[in-house]
């Protein structure tokens, strides 16, 4: 029976030292478990900084982009008035030179040819 018995205190110090030994790796997972929860919070932190930040470039650069449209639509409106303007000062100083020529002849004094 003592070798029974040794036997049985041999397995039984083997069944001790195997339980042991699962549940120093379960806390050695358990450990890593947290830590990657942990990094999980931070990043889903860092996600939602992220977004509404980026929400607030869209906006902003929504703002911006119908800033610059309005820009542009003054811009061309603007050009286009002028050019307008330019046209119609082209016009004037045509007709005010074709008028200035006639009434220059009209007050010249006729020469003996003219006679």
């Amino acid at each position: 029976m003592t070798q029974q018995g040794a036997a049985l205190q041999t397995y039984n110090n083997e069944l001790v030292k195997c339980i042991e030994e699962l549940c120093s790796k379960r806390e050695e997972l358990n450990r890593l478990i947290q830590q990657e929860e942990a990094e999980k919070n931070r990043l889903q932190h860092d996600i939602r900084v992220l977004t509404e930040k980026l929400s607030r470039v869209n906006e902003s650069l929504a703002r911006r982009l119908a800033a610059r449209a309005d820009f542009d639509r003054t811009i061309a409106e603007t050009e286009a008035a002028y050019m307008k303007i330019l046209e119609s000062s082209q016009t004037l100083l045509s007709v005010l030179k074709k008028e200035t020529g006639n009434l220059t002849k009209a007050t010249e004094p006729r020469s003996s040819k003219d006679h």
